[in-house]
């Protein structure tokens, strides 16, 4: 039976990009040595970080006066290096979700922190409107979407301070404007690799203006001075962000991806609305997130939540279950899912509504 991966993450990769990853794993590049084995410093190795960060240049179209930088520890860790390297005396959090609150806990190791708006109380089912940010914060912090509960800001913010994004799960979905940000973030077992590596894209003029010490190997401007090489960087996750770029790249880019995104999430999105057994979580449409689709069985079908669960995996959906937070189901649709995947999704719906 063939199986759809809509893990939330780690999660589905391109069947090539899986492939030619595991080929340089057993013999990377004809030398005989493994992919997993060979020196970060290799003279073959340094050409893969060079073009993984060309391509990202050119898919994001980067600007001038911006570097970007591999790093291990997760987007967890940047919840840490964002403040450390960017907190003066006060920054903004929109807080959408557990992602951002975690966020903005780090924050506060550093100095003060205004939370400038949160739909905690509502189950962060929506993302908040109409707030200002302080106009002397340092910079406003955005999660541009939520795993867990299926919200995302499909749009670049124009703020009147500097913009810092964790982009984690949206990132090459859609394009961005990156002048507008001085910081953009993302763990990689979303869109781009294997879990492992953390891409960072930094404008380099806003480093090195924070009043601490920073350590080492917290601070960016030594990973931007070593270009991702200051310590053992984390090779093949490396790889195959290259071979996931490549793969976007031949595919028509980000602007390909967002089509993509909208046509799957149009059925998905359109099943649940026609559907009597489910309802979606986020109250607001225009929030919806369309890499992870969250939804549950409306409340007079509870009861049937389990056995769809069980239908659904026994029909080959891989990793439909929502958050043990929300509960429910979650579709994540990142930019490898194809639309054989969500279809075959919203025939195991229509054949479970015909069943009960």
């Amino acid at each position: 039976m063939k199986k759809y991966n809509f893990n939330a993450g780690p999660s589905i990769l391109p069947r090539e990009v899986i492939e030619k990853t595991a080929q340089q794993i057993l013999d990377f590049n004809g030398s005989g040595l493994s992919l997993a084995e060979i020196s970060h410093r290799a003279k073959d190795f340094q050409p893969v970080v060079d073009e993984a960060v060309a391509l990202i240049k050119e898919l994001l179209q980067v600007p001038e006066g911006y570097s970007v930088i591999f790093l291990g520890g997760g987007a967890s860790l940047e919840f840490c290096m964002v403040p450390y390297n960017f907190l003066i005396k006060k920054a903004a959090y929109l807080n959408t979700g557990t992602w951002a609150k975690k966020a903005m806990k780090e924050a506060k190791l550093f100095g003060e922190v205004v939370e400038v708006a949160s739909s905690a109380d509502a189950n962060y089912t929506f993302i908040p409107k109409g707030w200002e940010c302080p106009a002397d914060a340092d910079y406003l912090h955005i999660t541009t979407n939520n795993t867990i509960y299926g919200t995302e800001i499909r749009k670049d913010l124009d703020v009147n301070v500097r913009l810092i994004a964790d982009m984690s799960s949206d990132i090459f979905s859609r394009p961005i404007d990156v002048a507008k940000y001085d910081c953009i973030y993302a763990g990689a077992q979303k869109n781009l690799a294997m879990a492992g590596v953390t891409l960072i894209i930094l404008k380099d003029d806003t480093l090195g203006k924070a009043p601490r010490q920073i350590p080492t190997m917290l601070d960016y401007r030594t990973h931007v001075e070593k270009g991702s090489m200051f310590n053992t960087p984390p090779v093949v996750p490396i790889y195959s962000a290259l071979e996931t770029l490549r793969w976007l790249k031949a595919k028509g880019g980000v602007e390909a991806m967002d089509k993509l995104a909208k046509q799957r999430a149009e059925i998905v999105y359109g099943e649940i609305d026609r559907n009597k057994l489910f309802r979606g979580t986020v109250t607001d449409v225009e929030d919806r997130s369309l890499m992870n689709i969250c939804f549950v069985m409306a409340d007079e079908y509870k009861e049937l939540e389990k056995p769809f669960l069980e239908y659904a995996t026994a029909q080959g959906m891989v990793g439909i279950k929502g958050h043990r937070s929300v509960g429910g189901f979650r579709a994540s649709c990142y930019n490898a899912q194809t639309i054989e995947g969500v279809e075959a999704l919203v025939k195991c719906m229509k054949e479970f509504e015909a069943k009960n």
